[in-house]
């Protein structure tokens, strides 16, 4: 691998000012940012991101490769909570289990974004309709994660209310206004992106950095939560994104995927949602322990993948693809 990728992806600003704030935490510095302020930027990135894709979607068209990506999309989103499941099984009971592999089927989409400045930074070109995958592989998982705990924890009290499930699944803030971004911008094309480019596309890398900056500050105070993980889990949450990388190699490999969009694809496999799966998860699975599955994909997955894991894919893509 090449150490100058890593080197090259540390450096950047959104990188650094992430590391910025794990430190304001380490050094009890009283730095804080207003809650609204990350939720806004949040929905902002959510937003940019999707109107970008809806605009870059309709350039492409919908071609067989745009459709064999989204098919591999589900079919990950589907796989990586069956098979994480019985490897949790070993050292967790069904509820812990089944809510960290829901977790780790699902997708970040902060992580998504990194990798895109990550591409845009080398002048490696990517497709829009990369956007469309990153929405897909949200909400299966969750319905996976509910199937397994109906499945395997037998003495359940509690009924599951699927229409609630499919609301939180499907029409969460993050999944909607990626959606509805990602069609307005289908809607308005070339000219809506005139328009909005100065919001959408001048801000954006800011915004990230800035976002980032708060990412270091959450995943920095949830560091103390891995005492109650033990080493199974902190190793998981290393290894099970890279194997979950390699295999989205391989799929991106079969199905012809530019380098671009294997590198986003692997990301997406690789990572853990730590918004939406966790909020699904204290609803509908309140036995199943928060700390778990929320420390393990925010204060160690998540880090791990922007830190170390973008460029290592990258050298994983460009090994195959030579």
């Amino acid at each position: 691998m090449d150490v100058s990728l890593i080197i090259s992806n540390i450096l950047n600003p959104p990188v650094l000012f992430f590391f910025l704030g794990m430190m304001a935490v380490f050094v009890q510095s009283d730095l804080e940012i207003p809650a609204p302020i990350p939720k806004l930027f949040s929905l902002y990135l959510l937003f940019a991101i999707g109107f970008k894709g809806g605009v870059e979607l309709v350039k492409s068209g919908i071609t067989q490769d745009v459709m064999l990506t989204l098919a591999a999309s589900v079919l990950m989103a589907c796989f990586v909570p069956l098979y994480t499941f019985f490897i949790l099984k070993i050292k967790l009971g069904n509820y812990d289990a089944a809510a960290i592999a829901a977790t780790y089927g699902s997708i970040s989409a902060v992580t998504f974004i990194t990798a895109s400045a990550f591409l845009t930074d080398l002048g490696i070109d990517f497709d829009g309709f990369m956007v469309a995958a990153l929405a897909l592989m949200e909400s299966p998982a969750i319905i996976v994660g509910l199937i397994l705990v109906n499945l395997f924890a037998a003495n359940r009290e509690q009924d599951l209310e699927w229409s609630e499930v499919l609301k939180e699944a499907f029409l969460n803030s993050s999944v909607f206004l990626l959606v509805g971004s990602l069609l307005i911008g289908v809607l308005t094309g070339e000219h809506g992106w005139e328009v909005l480019e100065p919001f959408t596309q001048g801000l954006f890398y800011g915004v990230l950095t800035f976002f980032l900056l708060d990412m270091g500050l959450v995943a920095a105070r949830r560091i103390k939560d891995l005492q109650k993980t033990g080493v199974f889990l902190v190793g998981f949450a290393i290894l099970i994104p890279i194997v979950n990388a390699g295999i989205g190699l391989g799929i991106a490999k079969l199905i012809g995927m530019s380098v671009g969009n294997a590198l986003l694809y692997s990301v997406l496999c690789a990572s853990a949602s730590y918004i939406a799966v966790p909020a699904a998860m204290r609803m509908t699975v309140p036995e199943a322990n928060p700390s778990l599955y929320v420390s393990t994909a925010l204060a160690v997955t998540f880090p791990f993948n922007i830190i170390v894991g973008i460029p290592l894919y990258l050298a994983g893509i460009e090994f195959l693809w030579s």
